[in-house]
């Protein structure tokens, strides 16, 4: 079964944090509206986010209100097994085996009352991965018409390379803020440029560290883009997104707020063209030395 490529938008909105939010049905359909006006049509998941509940919030949201679901495009992983009253497992571990995979998906599924999700992430790389048998696992799923495109998260350069090798991967999700900076060295976004492939950024504020960080770092980045964000005329969060979004590799860069008016300081990084000088004055703060 062939699918049309995956066409994200340049701004994800993370549900990670859904069930924090303590809107009503209702609220979370104005929610989901009011991102899509924003041209935001893309929205991130997990399994596990909310203890095993945040699905089927937003899926209650889209059973509310189905028309909203041709707007968009779903995102969720899978692949951790993480302890909760519901499971009791014994500690956190990874699966990426046919069954366990399987159960999430059609979970998922249920979740989010729909019958394609456009793009499922394995969550994080599991040591006992078969390759083979994983791609075999997608590659059914997608014949059944359940997903459309395949990902990983937090999968280095060689764990994404052997995946790929099997099956053709759509994107990595990895952490990159002014705060946390590995992957412009560790080749991820190397290699996502390398096979054309645009990344998925999560955390791009740090956590929230770029804000309420008291350590040395995040004053010293904090100064710097106060006085870039206040030179462009805008703030400290549009600038962090835009500083991520100037990577070549084209990446999509996820949101972590509830609040309208965060997704709104997203989108503007859109239009904020930062030149190379402002970059790197975020990088050299950021490293606390000049480059080499």
């Amino acid at each position: 079964m062939t699918t049309a490529p995956l066409s994200l938008s340049p701004i994800v909105a993370g549900l990670w944090r859904i069930t924090s939010w303590q809107l009503s049905v209702q609220e979370r359909v104005r929610w989901i509206e009011q991102a899509l006006e924003l041209g935001i049509t893309s929205f991130d998941h997990a399994d596990i986010y909310g203890d095993y509940q945040a699905e089927s919030q937003f899926g209650e949201a889209l059973k509310a209100s189905p028309a909203l679901r041709q707007r968009m495009q779903l995102i969720t992983k899978c692949g951790i097994r993480l302890r909760s009253a519901q499971r009791p497992y014994r500690i956190n571990y990874y699966d990426t085996s046919a069954a366990y995979v399987r159960a999430q998906v059609e979970q998922s599924l249920r979740n989010l009352h729909t019958e394609q999700l456009d793009l499922v992430l394995i969550h994080r790389p599991d040591y006992l991965m078969d390759a083979a048998a994983l791609a075999d696992t997608f590659a059914t799923l997608t014949r059944e018409g359940k997903v459309a495109n395949w990902g990983v998260s937090n999968h280095t350069t060689s764990q994404f390379a052997l995946l790929h090798q099997h099956y053709p991967l759509t994107t990595n999700q990895i952490e990159l803020s002014p705060l946390q900076m590995n992957a412009l060295d560790d080749g991820t976004l190397d290699q996502a440029q390398q096979l054309g492939l645009r990344p998925m950024i999560w955390s791009p504020l740090g956590g929230g560290r770029l804000f309420t960080g008291d350590d040395e770092q995040a004053m010293r980045v904090r100064a710097e883009m106060t006085t870039i964000a206040h030179r462009h005329g805008i703030t400290l969060t549009t600038l962090a997104f835009a500083w991520a979004l100037r990577h070549p590799s084209r990446p999509h860069v996820i949101t972590g707020t509830g609040r309208i008016d965060g997704l709104r300081e997203a989108v503007a990084a859109l239009n904020v063209v930062l030149d190379a000088e402002d970059w790197y004055a975020i990088w050299t703060a950021s490293k606390g030395h000049s480059v080499p």
